[in-house]
């Protein structure tokens, strides 16, 4: 692990996006007066669906025109580790072009927040090298899973860029990904090769494995599992006695559980559920994932946004026609918000769930 101090301002600069709005049918949520243009449809496979969906949700598209968005999190307030940034309003990373976003409810497009990004580095560079997955700590502070730069990153509240991890047993980690924190203040993360400008082939890869890590609130870095070819989402069960992590592999697109050990540590992992025989079909694999409250999941993969029950039954897909890459709540936890390739939307649910 090392400690970089970089001075940052975040959200100087501002470069609009032109979203304007496609389509006839249009809703409207409590979280703003704007009218946004709905798309895409939601398959209903399982009455259990309608408890978490209603019948007259739609999804409505907030914002277009990224290369490819990822890591939706809600700042519920002004939030001194990113600039002083007023809240309410949703973050979200545009890997590409290595910056972060930032959506204010009630607009029609999004601002540049942050860039660079995921790579902070002078050499030129091609793929993915921007942040990935978003989040707040329970300090209230921004995290970030950053490609380019190869770690995760803290956002401390004077401004400085705070790296947290970025080796394991001394080598360079592959691109971080997703996390979450558990309510130890420990945090879990997925490392896969996607932000190495030649993936699984780059030359500068150190390690020969793709690993699910927990970072101790002591700043200890732990392997828990090196099984997963391309681990990707993750996330707990609300009793933290399940992990779930997806597995963005086309060869092999599953969703794993993990047991939680008291300890911290994982269990042995099983199949939740196995989409490989859509990977083609659909656009999208397993991807980011959220549980609401009652222990549902909502997970990204082939069609939009998969609904599962906490015993493996798929209940329906939130269909964005897009390849999917995540998803997050926000406003007081009921609002699904959603990344899809180019587009930012949202859909307004009967569940909650809680952005860490």
């Amino acid at each position: 692990m090392f400690r970089l101090t970089i001075a940052i301002g975040i959200c100087a600069a501002m470069a609009w996006f032109n979203a304007s709005a496609q389509g006839e049918d249009a809703a409207t949520t409590a979280s703003d007066s704007a009218v946004y243009p709905s798309f895409g449809s939601i398959e209903r496979k399982d009455p259990r669906l309608d408890k978490l969906i209603p019948g007259d949700a739609r999804l409505e598209k907030l914002a277009e025109g990224f290369d490819w968005s990822e890591g939706p999190v809600w700042v519920p307030e002004t939030n001194r580790s990113i600039h002083e940034l007023s809240g309410p309003c949703l973050l979200f990373s545009d890997i590409p072009p290595n910056r972060i976003m930032k959506w204010i409810p009630g607009e029609s497009t999004a601002s540049v927040c942050l860039h660079p990004a995921g790579y902070t580095g002078k050499a030129p560079r091609s793929g993915e090298p921007g942040t990935n997955g978003l989040l707040l700590d329970p300090q209230g502070r921004l995290v970030a899973c950053n490609h380019g730069d190869r770690c995760i990153t803290l956002f401390e509240t004077d401004g400085r860029r705070i790296p947290l991890a970025d080796k394991y047993d001394g080598k360079r980690l592959n691109s971080p990904n997703d996390a979450v924190f558990h309510s130890s203040g420990d945090l879990y993360f997925t490392d896969p090769p996607y932000g190495l400008e030649k993936r699984w082939e780059d030359p500068a890869r150190e390690l020969d494995f793709c690993g699910v890590y927990r970072l101790s609130k002591a700043g200890q870095l732990a392997l828990l599992t090196k099984e997963m070819t391309r681990p990707n989402g993750i996330h707990f069960s609300p009793d933290e006695k399940t992990l779930y992590v997806a597995q963005s592999d086309p060869e092999q697109a599953i969703w794993k559980a993990f047991d939680v050990k008291d300890d911290g540590t994982l269990g042995d992992g099983r199949v939740f559920f196995d989409v490989t025989d859509r990977v083609g079909k659909e656009k999208g694999l397993p991807d980011g994932l959220k549980v609401d409250e009652r222990g549902n999941l909502f997970a990204t993969g082939p069609g939009g946004v998969l609904v599962f029950d906490p015993d493996g039954t798929h209940l329906g897909t939130i269909k964005t026609g897009e390849a999917t890459a995540n998803c997050n709540w926000g406003d007081d936890g009921s609002t699904l918000y959603i990344t899809a390739d180019m587009y930012l939307a949202r859909i307004k649910l009967t569940t909650k769930g809680k952005s860490r």
